[in-house]
């Protein structure tokens, strides 16, 4: 785990493969802001694949975040293609003979804790870039 992310208190995991819905498999909530950090699972290996957030904090402190929330940005954000994770997950995983996948949310802005999602995003993804000289196989860029 990334150390800028143990200060969050209200975080869960689940497990997807391409057998499961990933509507049903997510257990984020569909009010929360914040960010997800997905690992591939091949084996006994796991490696960090992609990290994601949603949520804006506008400039008088106030959050605005898309209806759905972390649920769904994770189930129906778009990737590898103009359509959701729900379908493009499942294809990508069976291009790359991903075994399952764990999805690690955390809720970064709420009543007990202000942090900016996005700015929470792209410190893991720095910290990611440092130690790796690239990104996340599934991010594109940031």
């Amino acid at each position: 785990m990334y150390k800028e992310l143990e200060k969050f208190k209200v975080s869960n995991s689940f497990t997807f493969t391409v057998e499961d819905s990933l509507e049903q498999a997510c257990n984020a909530p569909e009010s929360g802001a914040g960010v997800f950090v997905v690992y591939a699972i091949e084996g006994d290996a796991k490696e960090l694949i992609m990290v994601g957030s949603t949520g804006t904090v506008q400039n008088d402190g106030t959050l605005k975040s898309k209806n759905g929330g972390l649920y769904d940005k994770i189930v129906n954000g778009h990737q590898f293609a103009k359509t959701g994770r729900k379908y493009s997950w499942p294809a990508q995983m069976k291009l790359e003979n991903i075994d399952a996948l764990e999805v690690v949310w955390y809720e970064t802005f709420n009543a007990d804790v202000k942090a900016i999602p996005t700015a929470v995003e792209g410190q893991v993804l720095q910290n990611f870039l440092d130690a790796n000289a690239k990104l996340p196989r599934w991010n594109v860029a940031f």
